[in-house]
């Protein structure tokens, strides 16, 4: 007797919805966000009206419109069993999804460059026309049809705060190449071109630097190249701290799962703790389709330009997280460099060579 296979539970690419959408109970809103405030359209079945309501960014005053038009709807003879609210994706993040939803209300994430606009060269843009957008795109989309919007995977609290800190790292290592720049291009006007400002006595050396004219560095450039100096030492104890306090985790809790995965990573030949830790936090942790979902993420895939006879192709994508494309690309070449003698990377010098 052949055991019953387990039934996986589908994921869902969030590119339609899979609830059946029944239009006479269901409360559809969007929502246009800005720092000023809300404008807020919503479809209230048995109401002919359309109704559109500009309020303050608050979260209370959000729920008692709602409720609002849902007494309208039930007094017009029309039960509501649904309420569903869409907003893009943007600033504010994801914080107002959960708060609907730990109220019962279906909140969702759109992607905002996944809505079709028109295309004239000067096209009218404000939020009222906005919220027709989302309202069209949003409707299709609760219908189950494809290709009308694709809908953000709404992380937790907690899944966001995870990713905090090598993205602050990242941040903080782009400010300190800045300052470096800054410092070298400082120098450079003077004539200065053989100091090294990433050398740890750097800062003790710049009184005794000396123009090609023999002269000092002048006063008020001097004091400049020092604040620069106390900035990048206060940015690199900034970074130690990010990844001190990272190794204590790993190590405190090497069995929890995101450690773990990032534990298994590191011991691939040219994936350090800082890809390890990325990959796991930005792409790893995410329940995707298939492989080709992890690589439309990524904006690994390629974009075909066809029209008639002619058929091009214009390189990768380039959508998706760009966190995740520039270490994948950055991982295949270090595959290349150090496990030169696998099977894939004689079979890429191989094509190159034929090429």
């Amino acid at each position: 007797m052949h055991k019953p296979k387990k039934q996986h539970k589908p994921i869902n690419d969030l590119s339609r919805s899979l609830t059946p959408l029944d239009v006479n109970q269901t409360l559809i809103c969007v929502i246009e966000l800005s720092k000023e405030n809300w404008l807020v359209a919503g479809i209230v079945p048995g109401v002919e009206r359309q109704p559109l309501k500009k309020l303050a960014p608050d979260e209370n005053g959000l729920l008692k419109l709602l409720e609002r038009w849902r007494a309208e709807a039930e007094k017009a003879g029309h039960k509501i069993d649904r309420i569903a609210v869409a907003f893009e994706a943007g600033r504010d993040g994801f914080w107002l999804a959960r708060w609907l939803r730990a109220r019962g209300i279906e909140a969702h994430v759109i992607h905002a460059a996944s809505v079709a606009v028109p295309r004239e060269h000067r096209r009218a843009k404000t939020d009222r026309l906005d919220t027709e957008h989302l309202k069209r795109a949003f409707l299709g989309w609760l219908r189950g049809e494809r290709n009308h919007c694709k809908m953000c995977a709404i992380p937790t609290a907690a899944e966001e705060d995870a990713k905090r800190p090598h993205r602050e790292r990242e941040t903080l290592v782009g400010e300190q190449t800045t300052i470096i720049n800054r410092i070298k291009a400082t120098l450079a006007r003077l004539g200065i071109r053989s100091f090294n400002p990433k050398l740890k006595m750097a800062p003790e050396r710049l009184e005794h630097l000396r123009t090609p004219e023999g002269e000092p560095i002048p006063h008020n450039t001097l004091a400049e190249l020092r604040r620069d100096f106390e900035r990048k030492q206060l940015v690199a104890e900034q970074i130690r701290q990010i990844e001190k306090a990272r190794l204590e985790q790993l190590e405190q809790a090497p069995t929890a799962k995101p450690n773990l995965m990032v534990l298994v990573l590191m011991r691939v030949i040219g994936i350090g703790i800082e890809t390890a830790d990325m990959l796991v936090q930005e792409i790893l942790s995410r329940n995707l389709r298939d492989r080709r979902a992890v690589a439309r993420y990524g904006g690994l895939t390629g974009s075909p330009d066809e029209s008639g006879k002619t058929r091009r192709e214009k390189g990768l994508a380039r959508s998706g997280n760009a966190r995740v494309r520039r270490g994948m690309i950055q991982l295949a070449w270090r595959f290349l460099d150090f496990q030169e003698d696998s099977a894939l990377a004689k079979w890429f010098r191989a094509h190159r060579e034929r090429s």
